[in-house]
């Protein structure tokens, strides 16, 4: 028996409909290019142009594609920082904020997640991109955080709270959360906040 068969087997007022061809990669129009912080943000099918500082993210099976308005606020306040030190991705994703971190300057980076995908997808595409980056499967909600200078923690807002609780940095860039929402942050002083498409983003330093 055929899958159709099958389905209408156990589904007997099941429709079928001839769908278009290409239907397969038709998920690839909705993956653009952006631009933040100075950084080009991309998919492997499109180029960047010619001397941007560019990161190409193969959108697979971890969240973000860099396009996302939490993504791009994240990499403006991370431009906007005079230290360049050592960064923490906290919820690292696809990585792509790790990566763009390279190009904005900052290291060494280690980015975190407790998806071992995730972290499978973030090492991935820093090879991809020609950067290192330490990866390390972490829930940052209960082991020991890694030390930075500079963290970031693009994440919902009740994880973000935790992680300011935990985390010893000087600079933390926070987002994954709407615009009007404010993390408690108890020891941390909120120096700038931008807000895109109804999203916000903060950064804090200590004290």
């Amino acid at each position: 028996m055929d899958g159709e068969a099958a389905i209408r087997g156990a589904f007997p007022d099941a429709v079928a409909t001839q769908v278009e061809p290409g239907w397969e990669d038709r998920w690839r129009e909705f993956h653009r290019p952006a631009w933040a912080g100075g950084v080009w943000l991309g998919p492997p099918w499109e180029m960047p142009p010619a001397e941007a500082l560019a990161v190409v993210i193969d959108p697979g099976r971890a969240f973000g594609t860099g396009a996302h308005a939490t993504t791009r606020l994240c990499l403006d306040l991370l431009s906007g920082l005079d230290q360049r030190g050592s960064l923490l991705d906290v919820g690292c994703g696809s990585g792509v904020l790790a990566i763009a971190a390279v190009r904005l300057g900052f290291g060494p980076i280690m980015a975190i997640d407790d998806d071992a995908i995730a972290v499978e997808v973030t090492q991935a595409n820093a090879v991809a991109n020609g950067v290192e980056i330490e990866t390390r499967l972490v829930d940052a909600l209960n082991d020991p955080l890694p030390t930075a200078d500079v963290a970031v923690a693009n994440v919902l807002l009740a994880p973000v709270e935790a992680i300011l609780a935990r985390l010893d940095a000087a600079a933390v860039v926070t987002s994954g959360y709407l615009a009007g929402e404010v993390p408690v942050h108890n020891g941390w002083t909120r120096t700038a906040t931008k807000t895109l498409d109804g999203w916000s983003a903060d950064l804090f330093v200590r004290g």
